[in-house]
């Protein structure tokens, strides 16, 4: 069950260190339904990361999407990038538990995937996990409620 409005779109977007993992979620994604926005880069050469972070994270920040998908080499540069958007809360999965506590303690809506730490399975299994988690609220509510700073 997850708590994200699935009736949207997914948006999805990445640098060239995420290009071909990119290519492969955005098919597996369709092919479990989902509407898939994809923000680029669409070829391997290389591409500066914020240039596809940000139009994801507004997007996420707008409510134009369910969630967003940010892929890089370490998929570090994604997060901090989309982490400068109101409203938006990236976290960086490289395992399952960590997945789902972004999703269940964070609220996270946006999944950083570290291209060249996990495998493509891997990727997959942890993107089922973010959007099956719900966020719990109660106490977690309460903190990410003040982890905006305006």
């Amino acid at each position: 069950m997850s708590s994200f409005d699935l009736s949207l779109p997914v948006a999805i977007g990445c640098d060239h260190a995420g290009f071909e993992y990119k290519t492969e979620l955005v098919r597996f994604l369709n092919q479990k339904g989902y509407q898939v926005n994809d923000f680029g880069t669409y070829t391997p050469d290389s591409v500066d990361y914020p240039d596809f972070a940000h139009p994801v994270s507004f997007a996420v920040e707008r409510g134009e999407v369910a969630f967003g998908i940010l892929i890089c080499g370490s998929a570090n540069g994604v997060c901090i990038t989309a982490n400068k958007h109101q409203g938006v809360r990236a976290g960086l999965c490289w395992i399952s538990d960590v997945a789902r506590l972004v999703r269940q303690h964070n609220n996270a809506n946006i999944i950083g995937l570290p291209a060249r730490f996990i495998s493509l399975e891997q990727a997959k299994q942890l993107i089922e996990i973010f959007i099956e988690t719900p966020f719990e609220g109660g106490r977690h509510a309460t903190r990410v409620n003040k982890i905006a700073c305006s």
